[in-house]
């Protein structure tokens, strides 16, 4: 068990067929950090509608001539895939595409439905024939039982709306229409941006906008729906206000890209304040401050300019290896930190070093960096976190399912120092979570267990595997 990337979905429309394809391609590299399982890109070619999907990177799937047989069209919906519900199989990878009575659908998930094991029986019971073991298959099936007795897609999405919970944020193309929808708690970020010859594109962060070319517009609000047609653009606001705001504050800790701007709020700031709290918090006499590349460098600048102790690059990352997270299995793990991570001997050897890091899990990860530093010489190593202690599963779309391997669930915070190997270990204080971004509304059940949403019974990634498995035996 370990914390894995979230999804990154990317949709385009442009007023005239072009190179759709190729614009997806580009935002999924932005996207790449969301998820590195498999991706996929579909494009819509006057209602026709041709993809190309598999396991791997963006880079590893779609080639140059693999882009080169992406026909050019008026819109494209993309996906790069962690999955938190599903095996890392072909079959799961997104787009989904569905041929339905009235018509074609391709749709891009980023999120995890809370009550996806109920929607599924319900849907297996009325006779539906799954195809994956994804909770995206779910939802267009819901979207698509919808559509049979609804006047439109955007219609169909919102009757199914009615019926999901938990972090879903869509984007979800039809023969003539691309729509994107944000689930009502607005646990997964999703934004929309406009390029000059009137194309709009939407994603998962607005780093993927910059990449193509679009200027940012704005994010989708919570249980918003935007319709994209060549009408223009229409907003259904019917599901926005029923619930409190909660977004994923792991996202702005972790999974987004410093560059990225979510609900107003930069990632870059909100790391940084959380380097600023931390060092208020739990001050300590030291020579260098180090971050842990990519996301605990932020922390570790906000760390150094309140502390006033000198920032240092003391770990270098081999950028052509993808997050340590991925590897499956612990001696991958270990493996991979090894390949992944070295240590500056001149920025470290003989010094006191506060080192700043996104969060612990298990230890092991954190254990073997600390090994790293020590081998080059640092004399004290003094072990801040960006974020509260994993105490809680999360059932929104983080890989978190369960309590077992989470360390701080077992040991108490001077006891995970001594397994890591540091002098002094600070993890930010859970009530300065809201101080992040500047509100209150966000959820941090990962850190406190107060959940938006009820709870499901089973959470297990493979669950929907294992059920097919007990119906044979």
């Amino acid at each position: 068990m370990s914390i894995h990337e979230e999804c990154g979905v990317f949709g385009v429309i442009s007023p005239q067929p072009g190179d759709v394809g190729r614009l997806a391609y580009y935002g999924l590299y932005s996207l790449q950090h969301r998820g590195q399982e498999s991706c996929g890109i579909v494009v819509n070619d006057d209602g026709v509608f041709a993809s190309h999907k598999d396991l791997g990177l963006v880079g590893e799937v779609f080639g140059r001539e693999t882009l080169a047989r992406l026909p050019r069209g008026t819109m494209a919906v993309g996906h790069t895939r962690y999955g938190t519900t599903g095996a890392s199989v072909r079959s799961n990878c997104q787009p989904i595409e569905v041929n339905h009575q009235k018509g074609r659908m391709a749709l891009a998930h980023n999120g995890n439905l809370s009550n996806a094991a109920r929607l599924r029986d319900a849907l297996e019971l009325s006779g539906a024939i799954f195809h994956s073991t994804s909770d995206t298959e779910i939802i267009a099936y819901i979207v698509t039982k919808e559509r049979l007795s609804t006047p439109s897609i955007e219609d169909a999405l919102s009757a199914a709306m009615d019926r999901l919970e938990g972090a879903y944020s869509l984007v979800l193309m039809s023969p003539q229409k691309l729509i994107c929808a944000r689930d009502p708690h607005g646990f997964r970020p999703l934004c929309y941006g406009k390029m000059a010859d009137g194309t709009y594109v939407a994603a998962s962060e607005s780093c993927a906008l910059a990449a193509v070319g679009a200027e940012f517009v704005r994010d989708l609000e919570p249980g918003e729906i935007l319709v994209f047609s060549k009408d223009g653009v229409v907003s259904r606001r019917e599901y926005c206000g029923k619930v409190e705001p909660a977004p994923c504050i792991f996202e702005y800790i972790y999974f987004a890209r410093p560059d990225s701007v979510i609900d107003g709020v930069s990632v870059h700031a909100a790391r940084l304040r959380a380097g600023e709290i931390l060092a208020k918090t739990y001050p300590v006499q030291a020579d260098v401050v180090v971050g842990v590349p990519d996301s605990g460098l932020d922390a570790a600048l906000g760390y150094s300019r309140t502390s006033g102790i000198p920032y240092g690059i003391g770990l270098i990352k081999n950028k052509y290896i993808g997050r340590t997270f991925i590897a499956p299995g612990q001696d991958h793990r270990l493996d991979q930190v090894k390949i992944k991570l070295s240590a500056v001997r001149d920025s470290v050897a003989g010094k006191r070093v506060v080192l700043v890091d996104d969060s612990i899990v298990r230890g092991t990860t954190s254990g073997r960096i600390v090994s790293l530093l020590r081998e080059a010489g640092a004399s004290e190593i003094h072990l801040r976190i960006s974020a509260p202690p994993f105490l809680n599963p999360c059932y929104y779309g983080t890989d978190i399912d369960s309590r077992d391997n989470l360390i701080a669930c077992h040991h108490t915070v001077e006891e995970i120092a001594e397994i890591i190997g540091v002098d002094s270990l600070g993890y930010l204080p859970a009530e300065q979570l809201g101080a992040l971004i500047g509100k209150g509304c966000c959820c941090d059940a990962c850190f406190t267990g107060r959940y938006p949403t009820p709870i499901p019974m089973d959470t297990r990634k493979d669950r929907f595997e294992q059920k097919l498995s007990e119906k044979r035996s």
